[in-house]
């Protein structure tokens, strides 16, 4: 079988998407060796990114400099170019993101769904982006002209039979998995040392945008810094800067301990020593379509403080200690438990590692094999 693959969400900075993207592939193509997999990159000015899996013998790159946004216009008012000709032919062509891709009526369609935050919280996003996610890519019909959906979790399953109109039916939640492991404590020591990391500190990974609700995470760590016993923890923001982010240090600064606060930006490297390092790692996210670092946070054996929302927790299983994101003082009272409990991270510590062995790509790769070669 040919099995035609976009990669173009693997160009960029990597977020959740192309962390999907990369490690899939990387599972999948090794696991069908009888499969032909053509892989579809197009940019103006951009290369297709070079990763091993994609020197194996049943890969072939098929890669065009036309640019993308005139094949989404193209694809969007005239239904062509057909991306499984571009390719040379496919019987199935695999999304893992609903990037705008017209097909033949020989090829089916499977197409991965992440999220839809940008119908159930459209004012987290700037106008431009929810044109991007509503008009310009057609998600709508693109979950309709699908042979198969695959959703990453119940709670976006749930969401596209909803919003949608999907037939459950159609729809199969394929959960992501991690290879996010923690270091040795020698490793991790001279890692903070090296990094000059705080001793204690609280850690949030994701793009700086409001569906993240880091002013809230801010407020509710001003609180705890008020309380006696936690004058050295320190609060640590990973992530580049999204849309809508100004209010996001207009609070840092703000804030009587901003000299506390430190923004590492963006990081391409394994995060995994930043994991480790935290003493709690928070996500109080109003929203979540999977939450990859909150299954990476636990795999490195840190304890997570999650929003009790969308699907995290499904991710964070009997794991997480949930709070309500709206209540600032919950948040904070979460902190101070975590930070302050022996017992209560013992118990969040062990529970995290056994629920993160739970999701694995390889499972995740078996169960998207089986549906792109289903007939």
């Amino acid at each position: 079988m040919i099995i035609g693959v976009d990669i173009r969400p693997m160009s960029g900075l990597k977020t959740g998407i192309q962390e999907y993207t990369e490690q899939i592939l990387a599972y999948l193509i090794p696991l069908a060796p009888e499969h032909t997999f053509k892989l579809f990159f197009s940019s103006f000015r951009g290369r297709a990114p070079d990763r091993p899996w994609m020197h194996a013998p049943n890969v072939q790159i098929v890669q065009y400099r036309i640019p993308n946004n005139f094949l989404f216009f193209m694809g969007s008012m005239f239904g062509y170019p057909f991306i499984d000709d571009l390719i040379g032919g496919a019987d199935v062509f695999f999304s893992p993101h609903f990037f705008l891709a017209p097909l033949s009526k020989a090829c089916r369609r499977v197409t991965t769904f992440h999220d839809l935050s940008y119908l159930r919280f459209p004012e987290f996003f700037t106008w431009r982006k929810r044109w991007w996610h509503t008009i310009e890519m057609d998600p709508a019909r693109q979950a309709r002209f699908s042979n198969q959906i695959i959703a990453v979790s119940e709670s976006t399953k749930t969401d596209l039979a909803d919003c949608y109109q999907i037939d459950p039916a159609n729809i199969a939640v394929v959960h992501s998995g991690t290879v996010a492991a923690r270091p040795e404590n020698e490793t991790l020591l001279q890692f903070k040392k090296t990094h000059n990391l705080p001793e204690r500190f609280i850690l949030h990974v994701g793009t700086l945008e409001p569906r993240k609700n880091i002013v809230g995470l801010i407020r509710a760590f001003n609180i705890l810094k008020n309380q006696a016993g936690h004058e050295d923890v320190e609060l640590v923001l990973i992530g580049k800067e999204g849309w809508q982010f100004q209010n996001i240090f207009k609070e840092i600064q703000k804030s009587p301990f901003k000299s506390h606060i430190r923004r590492l930006g963006h990081i391409a490297g394994d995060l995994a020593p930043y994991y480790s390092s935290a003493a709690v790692y928070v996500c109080p996210s109003f929203f979540e379509g999977f939450g990859f670092p909150v299954l990476e946070a636990m795999a490195c054996g840190t304890p997570a403080i999650v929003s009790a929302n969308s699907s995290l927790p499904e991710v964070a299983g009997d794991a997480g200690l949930f709070i309500n994101p709206y209540d600032i003082s919950e948040i904070a009272e979460a902190l101070k438990a975590v930070l302050s409990e022996p017992l209560i991270r013992a118990r969040m510590i062990k529970k995290g590692l056994v629920q993160a062995e739970k999701f694995g790509w390889d499972s995740a790769a078996r169960q998207t094999l089986d549906i792109l070669i289903r007939e």
